[in-house]
């Protein structure tokens, strides 16, 4: 006997034992939108019809926030989960309000440096530290590729 060739994926389908490679890709996505899913439950926001899909490196979301802050950070806990590169974001808002702007962080990035870039002054470090709340936990505890929301300062 020798060395003999198969179809590697053949076998779940032949006796219906096993997965392909697409059912457990599939299966994959499914268990990391519902990991998603229940992170966002976890952090509080309140999100009508929450659903969550994962397809690769992209995840798109749905439902209706309570508000623009809740919508956007939705979008940055799935964002800022490891293994996701772009997130589509298709929620709707009860209550319309101006976005605030990202800011993807750097090596060398501290909310101080942060703030002062966008408000002129670095003693505004707890605007965007509140603005993150509860992804972030500390202000000492940004780390590069994280994507922070900066909201407009309130007169």
């Amino acid at each position: 006997m020798g060395l003999f060739s198969f179809i590697k994926n053949a076998g779940a389908k032949v006796f219906g034992i096993g997965k392909t490679t697409e059912e457990e890709s599939a299966e994959a996505a499914r268990e990391k939108a519902s990991k998603l899913t229940n992170a966002v439950e976890t952090l509080g926001f309140k999100v009508l019809d929450l659903n969550i899909e994962v397809s690769g490196d992209s995840a798109t979301v749905w439902g209706q926030a309570n508000s623009q802050e809740t919508r956007e950070k939705v979008v940055l806990v799935i964002g800022n989960t490891a293994g996701i590169a772009s997130v589509d974001d298709r929620m709707t808002v009860e209550i319309q309000e101006p976005e605030a702007q990202f800011h993807t962080v750097v090596k060398g990035d501290y909310l101080s440096k942060i703030a002062k870039k966008y408000y002129g002054n670095a003693m505004k470090y707890p605007v965007i530290f509140e603005a993150n709340k509860p992804m972030l936990t500390d202000p000492d505890k940004i780390y590069p590729g994280q994507v922070l929301r900066i909201p407009a300062l309130k007169d």
